[in-house]
């Protein structure tokens, strides 16, 4: 049995685990993402992989990232999310760890692990969205993970939905992640409750009792209660999301679109208002085949899992 190291930086955190190559997680850690200081994010990875390294006889380390990779799987181009550009993180992980060191886009790594160990079910042409800090895109076309002549493909978070619309990390404006992500949500939700402050009290209550306060996992919680703004905000990101779906659709044609990402872990919240807006949205919906939009079953493990198959191939 075969073991190795996945490690999956998002934008507000750090995921690691020990995985076979079955696709089984031995052990799992999170920890916090330290801002945006690439020498401490570095040393948070280096000390999770050593604390495996001492229980297991690992292999390899995968490394999934939230940004733009080369096509060498060496180098973190640009994060839009921690402000990190040119970063050779391969090599200074490999110094440090003694062990080989695969880097992978965080959302390439989701899809492969879904695509890898999500099911029988697994179509061969499929787009993973990871709906997180922003939004992330893998695509699997024909069974092989799609990176694109440099490495950079599938970074649909930075597609333009307005151009003219809000700021985004990258440097452009109005960006999909802007609208239909978790930091969208929640900027929608604190809107609505300054609003609406009458009918959010479930939800202001859940945090600290202003708009301000309020948190992405209180948006779900509050939604589950029928908090009529926790809804409107999921269904505002429902809105963009479905939309931006119905685009890839026409583009790409895939059998599936699996949804993963910590906003994901909401289910029918997201799932459901997404899928109308997806069926609203697609040109010729009523003639056409339409895929299926569904959650990541590995949900959000699919990184480090994906991420650690990687670095076996």
């Amino acid at each position: 049995m075969a073991l190795s190291v996945g490690i999956d930086v998002g934008g507000t955190k750090v995921a690691g685990g020990v995985v076979d190559d079955e696709g089984n997680m031995l052990q799992m850690d999170v920890r916090k993402t330290v801002g945006r200081d690439p020498e401490a994010l570095e040393a948070t990875i280096i000390e999770l992989v050593n604390e495996y390294k001492s229980s297991y006889p690992v292999e390899a380390v995968g490394v999934g990232f939230a940004g733009f990779i080369d096509e060498k799987r060496s180098r973190v181009l640009m994060s839009a999310n921690l402000g990190w550009k040119d970063e050779p993180l391969k090599a200074t992980l490999e110094s440090q760890v003694g062990l080989p060191v695969v880097v992978e886009n965080d959302a390439n790594a989701a899809a492969w692990g879904e695509y890898r160990f999500g099911g029988d079910d697994i179509p061969l042409d499929m787009v993973c969205v990871t709906v997180g800090t922003g939004i992330g895109g893998g695509l699997i076309l024909g069974g092989n993970l799609y990176r694109g002549a440099h490495g950079v493909a599938a970074e649909i978070g930075h597609l333009s939905v307005e151009p003219s619309g809000r700021l985004c990390g990258c440097g452009n404006r109005g960006c999909w992640e802007q609208y239909a992500s978790g930091n969208a949500l929640v900027r929608e939700a604190r809107l609505l409750a300054a609003e609406r402050r009458s009918e959010a009290q479930v939800l202001l209550n859940l945090g600290d009792g202003s708009p301000e306060g309020v948190s992405g996992k209180n948006v779900t919680e509050a939604a589950r209660l029928d908090d009529p703004v926790a809804l409107a905000a999921f269904d505002y990101l429902a809105r963009w999301l479905g939309q931006g779906i119905a685009d890839l659709t026409a583009l790409l044609d895939p059998a599936c679109f699996i949804i993963g990402g910590g906003v994901s872990e909401a289910g029918d919240l997201l799932l459901g208002p997404t899928r109308r807006a997806f069926v609203a949205s697609l040109s010729g919906a009523d003639t056409r085949p339409t895929p299926q939009i569904r959650l990541a079953t590995l949900g959000n493990d699919a990184g480090v899992i994906g991420a650690a198959d990687l670095a076996r191939i």
